[in-house]
């Protein structure tokens, strides 16, 4: 069984996005209701407030308000503005690049991904007495302990897909004395990291047969020659299994398909 927890700080290490603890302490001048925080995409936060009669912890959302992502926080009507003088110190994790919640649905579609069409087959016995198999998709809590780092390297991947999406935007900055900034080098630097991880991850794939880059076996399907209809599939049993034959529908490609619903004269019902 994979651990959700172990794959996001396998990717976090991966991107060297660590988080870090901040503290930060403001004066309150009777002028302001919301402060910026040191750090975005933050997390655990403690927010007290300290005057002449002492210290009160706050509580969300009565006492505030949290823009996690930017790092930003509300206050509430009972402490809005802060009264001149009386001191408000915040404290917490900052979750640098990616918030704990970006991660995780990027953690969700990557399994999506990785486990796409897989089946895990188990063997029981029915009410009757009659051995059955049952096939189920596969999840993260079925997921093998040793696939844990390749879906961490797709997480990985999909991330810094994200992180060069935004450095696309960035464009080169000149001055008038000569002073060049190349924007353009870090996503180019992006892209060259999702070359190496996918790369990564698609050797681990091939050598675990698992993931995006699995071999895959199919059936042929096969025409009679007689109706010109194709002949039906069923799934193969194991020599205890008693339950009834299983159809395979395999999927047909269908984009030169005629949808007008007009019979054709091939067809003998078409008068």
């Amino acid at each position: 069984m994979a651990d959700r927890a172990s794959i996001l700080r396998r990717t976090r290490t991966e991107l060297g996005d660590f988080g870090s603890k901040f503290r930060d302490v403001f004066i309150g001048t009777g002028e302001l209701d919301q402060y910026d925080l040191s750090a975005i995409n933050v997390s655990d936060l403690l927010v007290s407030i300290t005057d002449a009669s002492g210290t009160t912890e706050l509580t969300a959302p009565g006492d505030y308000t949290l823009d996690a992502r930017i790092g930003r926080i509300l206050l509430g009507t009972s402490y809005a503005p802060l009264p001149d003088g009386m001191t408000l110190t915040i404290t917490g994790s900052g979750g640098g690049m990616f918030s704990d919640e970006d991660l995780e649905q990027l953690l969700t579609e990557a399994l999506l991904q990785h486990t796409k069409g897989r089946t895990i087959r188990s063997r029981y016995r029915d009410e009757h007495g009659f051995i059955r198999y049952r096939d189920e998709a596969v999840t993260l809590e079925t997921l093998p302990p040793v696939e844990e780092l390749p879906v961490a390297l797709l997480v990985t991947l999909n991330a810094l897909w994200v992180l060069a999406t935004d450095a696309a935007g960035d464009v080169d900055v000149s001055t008038p004395d000569g002073t060049q900034i190349s924007r353009r080098q870090r996503y180019e630097q992006i892209i060259s990291q999702i070359s190496l991880v996918e790369e990564r991850y698609r050797d681990l794939c091939a050598q675990l047969n698992v993931g995006l880059g699995r071999i895959e076996m199919f059936d042929l399907r096969r025409v009679s020659r007689t109706t010109g209809r194709l002949v039906p599939l069923f799934k193969a049993k194991e020599y205890d299994d008693h339950s009834l034959p299983t159809r395979k529908v395999p999927s047909v490609d269908s984009q030169d398909e005629d949808a007008s619903g007009i019979p054709s004269i091939a067809y003998w019902g078409w008068w």
